[in-house]
């Protein structure tokens, strides 16, 4: 039976080149910070990865900091942020972030609420997954001068639709507000640019683009502070305290580089599988239907589909008997499944939301891949029907 990946934006398979520079790194001994010739050439090699990274990302590499994922990245620029701004403005007190955000962002903006006497406000999405950008001009043009933090992810990791930071900078630049985005599923896939963008902070993650797990970097605008979570050794310009995980960086930059310089070519073919792969679905299961868009600001690799009269927790184990690995893209509790905040934003039903699973194509994916999910989806569909049916009459 055929394995067939389609949850690349969980994470990805490690690249050769990544693998083979993660190998040869971790053979070198010698902590970064240490002074001797060992330690000494590990700063060398570190920095020189800084360096290739921050021209990947149009940024200077003294505003690379390296942490070990995006999550923690996330929480470094929402809190640090916050915390630094309101010491310096008690009256900066609001957390502004969209309504579908990654729980990476979501959940310490919560916290921050919860515990830190923020008040934590989510502008809303319109119905194909875009952030509503008059909203947020509402919300500042009011409140503008109690906002702490903005956050707006680059691209969304449920149903991939890419948002409008440039113009959210520009609205925030009028109030002194700092903007920071997510943008763990874009990098690799579709161009970015730290200084273009004009944002604050920007997170990034090597997991995600063929690098290993472990590893990530919030890219903080040079000459700024913003109080810090890990105390230390004052490592990463005393904002990321900890030992510096050189084989993880080196291995990340590499994954960096080969998948920027491909890009390109990437997306484009990338592009043609998910139309192939919504094709496919649709031919065979015909009231399946797309939740975002099927062209436009989107990345090229996502695609999020609703299955009517189905449960995506059948459908889950379903496809993985057939050898096929996806998403829900929903977060389970104590073990029971909860509908996707994502989609629910964008106005979906909870039965809707319960019904829908994310298939998600990188570099490493093929036609055959996408002709193989075409022989076995209507059966997959038609037992999670069937299920679906047997449990409703069961409850009623």
């Amino acid at each position: 039976m055929p394995r067939v990946y389609f949850d690349n934006a969980a994470t990805t398979p490690i690249s050769e080149v990544a693998l083979q520079a993660f190998i040869k790194q971790s053979r070198e001994v010698g902590n970064p910070s240490s002074l001797h010739t060992f330690g000494r050439n590990a700063r060398k090699e570190l920095e020189e990865a800084r360096e290739k990274l921050a021209e990947l990302i149009g940024a200077h590499s003294t505003e690379v900091i390296f942490t070990g994922s995006g999550t923690e990245a996330n929480n470094l620029a929402l809190k640090g942020i916050y915390w630094q701004r309101n010491k310096e403005d008690s009256n900066r007190k609001i957390v502004v972030i969209s309504a579908f955000e990654h729980h990476a962002v979501l959940d310490p903006a919560i916290w921050l609420k919860d515990f830190n006497g923020a008040e934590l406000i989510q502008i809303p999405v319109d119905s194909q997954g875009y952030l509503k950008i008059d909203e947020l001009e509402k919300l500042l043009t009011q409140r503008g001068k109690e906002v702490a933090v903005i956050s707006v992810m680059h691209a969304n990791n449920e149903i991939g639709t890419v948002q409008p930071i440039q113009e959210v900078v520009k609205l925030a630049k009028g109030f002194d507000i700092p903007v920071h985005t997510d943008a763990v599923q874009s990098f690799g896939k579709i161009p970015i640019s730290f200084k273009e963008f004009g944002v604050f902070a920007l997170t990034i993650s090597a997991h995600k683009i063929g690098g290993p797990v472990g590893v990530g970097a919030l890219v903080l605008q040079k000459g700024v502070d913003i109080t810090p979570l890990l105390h230390g050794g004052g490592q990463e310009r005393d904002i990321r305290s900890g030992t510096l995980n050189a084989a993880g960086i080196t291995a990340f930059v590499a994954a960096a580089q080969s998948v920027v310089r491909d890009m390109e070519a990437n997306q484009k073919r990338v592009s043609e599988l998910r139309k192939k792969l919504i094709s496919a679905i649709q031919d065979q299961i015909p009231d399946a239907t797309l939740n975002g868009v099927l062209d436009g600001q989107t990345l090229p690799g996502i695609a999020n589909i609703t299955f009517p009269n189905t449960e995506s927790d059948s459908l889950l184990v379903l496809f993985d008997a057939e050898g096929i690995a996806c998403s829900t893209g929903s977060a389970c509790s104590a073990g029971v499944q909860e509908a996707s905040h994502v989609l629910l934003a964008l106005g979906k039903s909870e039965a809707q939301a319960r019904s829908s699973l994310r298939f998600s194509l990188g570099v490493t994916n093929t036609e055959s891949d996408i002709e193989y999910l075409h022989t076995c989806i209507k059966r997959v569909i038609e037992r999670a029907r069937a299920a679906y049916s047997v449990s409703n009459s069961v409850s009623k």
